[in-house]
């Protein structure tokens, strides 16, 4: 903690830089108001002790300037026996307190460690503040861990600037919420479209990314505009980008490259501005390697790569999710529910979300809707989050048969059977928990004969 005295008594000044020295104080002195000013400006302390009275620049006229100037410090102004007036006056002028002359070692050091208390909860609020600012910034994103705060530092970077991301992480990590936040971020005027990549029939794909004009196909009784068209001078954001079929993934590549599209049915071209973000939960390095997914696209989707981690590698963020998702499905469904309780928070804290932030969401507006109480209890979660999970077959291996390929046919034909009894049937669902895609499950279950 910095102190800068300001007097134009040389014997004072040595005196209080003697007793705040002694206490830890870091001191520097002026002899008179003009020179205080410029030694503020220059050391920027943290708390001044100012004479009232003193020669060529007094202490009101101090006050009054370094307060214009934009000085942050406490101001204590001493004053001699009499002079109290000018003390009140300091005081309406912007000092913290003031010391009546004569005093001694103890008043002054009890009335800088008011000041620097002061000084310390001042800056407190100020970084909280900003945290606060921080947070709804972010808007709906909760991020307290190492993983989530380096996914949202490269967020803020590339934002501002036009270059392809590629989202990557399981789903249910809150993907999109990371590419609406980039567009919110950018200085793109257009709309955001998503558009999910898998959830679309393959033999639509190509018109709703291009558009059609009247009579391009049976049924085509109007023109009609792309995706590409419909984002112009925005973002267009690709869901499971991993699904795109070869035949479309060309026609995609030659969109991003010529910045242009044309519509089915039609021998004209329209440009377009377009930024791309997209997201997958697949491992497209993998999928480029095994010749699944073309390489240069790949290096047209992925110029600037965030990896999301998944909710269980994230733990310590689990309360403050709780918290922030409870509020939001209190407002939207109109109903008071407090929190949860700390039992209940035990057991969310100990499940391992396989199916992330998605599943946790899903499990608090269930629990929210089925309780009695102000509060979520145990009993309000479901089975399948109170439960142990079940012993894996990786527990109990035989040690004589040390098949890499039996045993990880075995591991996952049971994860398959859990995410389908966890999903109630659901393969949609249950590939989403075993980030598949859903052709890839509906393989493996005919594979393994799974019922």
């Amino acid at each position: 903690m910095k102190i800068l005295i300001i007097d134009d008594d040389a014997g004072l000044r040595k005196s209080l830089t003697l007793i705040l020295s002694d206490a830890g104080y870091d001191v520097i002195h002026a002899e008179d108001g003009e020179v205080g000013l410029a030694v503020a400006s220059e050391q920027r302390p943290d708390i001044i002790l100012c004479d009232v009275r003193m020669p060529k620049l007094g202490g009101l006229e101090f006050l009054q300037r370094y307060a214009e100037g934009g000085g942050e410090a406490l101001v204590l102004v001493m004053t001699a026996y009499g002079s109290v007036d000018l003390a009140i006056e300091a005081m309406k002028r912007g000092a913290y307190d003031y010391l009546p002359k004569p005093f001694g070692a103890d008043e002054v050091l009890l009335t800088v460690r008011k000041a620097e208390e002061r000084e310390q909860l001042r800056r407190e609020v100020g970084r909280l503040r900003n945290e606060v600012r921080a947070d709804r910034r972010f808007g709906e994103i909760v991020a307290t861990s190492p993983a989530m705060r380096q996914a949202l530092s490269v967020v803020e970077k590339v934002a501002r600037h036009n270059s392809a991301v590629l989202i990557s992480g399981a789903s249910g990590t809150g993907k999109e919420l990371i590419a609406r936040l980039i567009h919110r971020e950018s200085p793109r005027t257009g709309p955001f479209v998503p558009v999910n990549c898998g959830g679309i029939p393959e033999q639509l794909l190509e018109s709703e990314f291009f558009g059609f004009v009247k009579g391009a196909f049976t049924g085509a009784d109007r023109d009609k505009a792309g995706l590409f068209e419909a984002a112009d001078g925005g973002t267009l954001f690709l869901d499971e980008v991993g699904e795109l079929s070869p035949a479309l993934q060309v026609k995609l590549l030659r969109a991003l490259q010529e910045g242009e599209v044309r519509r089915l049915g039609s021998t004209d071209t329209r440009r377009v501005d377009v930024r791309i973000l997209s997201a997958t939960n697949r491992d497209l390095e993998g999928a480029v390697e095994s010749s699944e997914f073309r390489q240069d696209l790949y290096y047209r989707l992925a110029v600037v790569p965030i990896q999301l981690p998944q909710l269980r590698s994230r733990t310590e963020e689990i309360p403050e999710l709780v918290h922030h998702l409870v509020g939001l499905h209190s407002e939207r469904l109109g109903i008071r529910i407090e929190g949860v309780t700390p039992d209940a928070m035990e057991v969310l804290l100990s499940y391992p979300w396989p199916g992330n932030i998605r599943e946790l969401e899903n499990v608090l507006e269930r629990a929210m809707v089925l309780t009695e109480g102000s509060k979520i209890t145990v009993d309000d979660l479901p089975e399948a989050v109170r439960r142990p999970p079940p012993e894996s077959p990786a527990g109990s291996l035989d040690t004589d048969d040390l098949s890499v390929k039996r045993h990880g046919a075995r591991l996952e034909r049971h994860l398959i059977q859990l995410a389908l009894d966890r999903t109630g049937g659901n393969k949609t669902q249950a590939a989403e928990l075993l980030d598949l895609s859903p052709r890839a499950l509906r393989y493996k279950i005919q594979e393994y004969g799974i019922e």
